[in-house]
């Protein structure tokens, strides 16, 4: 039998505004369940990236406000200087706590609220950056038996976030940059088949 994903949750940071590019606009419309998406992003930084991906994809991209519902074929960023998490209830929440790994937004912060929720129906993914934020998130998500997904460090413009989550989790997959959104289109297909 094959496995449904409820939600996907994506950790970048150095080099991920390039990555987001190449991944975002794979994703099918129709068939892809909610994507939460942490970018470290300064607080006061403009922040255009979700209009950007936003006009390169079929889905709908847009900065994460509190309290909002989450639903399919939408993917919600972290705003700067948020951390953004997963609700019990199916909402977002925005949270000004300390940083973690020096980041606010938080990888981590994300993907161990999600955890909690969606336990093995969630898909975590570790992209491109420069400190070891989302690994600890991304063993939380094993823990529960979601999927995990790393980027190959070969092709990521900065490699310490995906060697840390390596070291740190026994990965589901590794994969080049150009074969994640890719992959991500087959299982949003296969959920909706």
């Amino acid at each position: 039998m094959r496995k449904t994903y409820e939600a996907i949750v994506i950790g970048a940071s150095a080099g991920g505004t390039k990555a987001l590019l190449k991944i975002v606009p794979e994703l099918p419309p129709k068939s892809c369940p909610p994507v939460m998406v942490v970018r470290h992003v300064r607080e006061g930084s403009d922040f255009h990236l979700p209009d950007v991906l936003d006009q390169k994809s079929g889905v709908l991209v847009k900065e994460a406000y509190d309290k909002e519902p989450i639903h399919p074929g939408t993917v919600f960023m972290a705003p700067p200087g948020y951390h953004l998490l997963v609700e019990e209830d199916g909402t977002l929440a925005l949270s000004t706590e300390s940083k973690v790994c020096n980041a606010r937004p938080s990888v981590d912060v994300l993907f161990e609220s999600a955890a909690k929720v969606f336990e093995d129906k969630l898909v975590g993914i570790i992209l491109t950056g420069a400190n070891s934020d989302g690994s600890r998130g991304l063993k939380e998500i094993k823990a529960f038996g979601g999927l995990t997904i790393v980027q190959d460090p070969a092709t990521a413009e900065s490699n310490t976030m995906p060697m840390e989550a390596i070291k740190t989790v026994e990965v589901d997959h590794v994969l080049e940059l150009d074969a994640i959104g890719p992959f991500l289109k087959g299982l949003c297909e296969q959920n909706a088949a």
